[in-house]
């Protein structure tokens, strides 16, 4: 099972991501509001994929992406 980190800074598109992804079969490791939750949740959960929204506060998913 693919095991993934989802952040995103908008709670309906965040649940609805999980949603539509956990019954697809991923297993949601992260749900993370900003970038440097994100950092923290990758670090302690290992994920196989991070889907990272662009636009988020303090850390987005540019400047993350650039990070790991």
């Amino acid at each position: 099972m693919t095991r993934l980190l989802l952040a995103d800074d908008h709670p309906i598109v965040l649940e609805g991501l999980a949603a539509l992804l956990q019954a697809e079969g991923f297993d949601i490791v992260a749900r993370c509001a900003n970038g440097t939750a994100a950092v923290d949740a990758i670090a302690a959960h290992d994920p196989d994929i991070a889907l990272l929204d662009i636009q988020m506060p303090g850390l987005d998913g540019t400047a993350l992406a650039a990070r790991l």
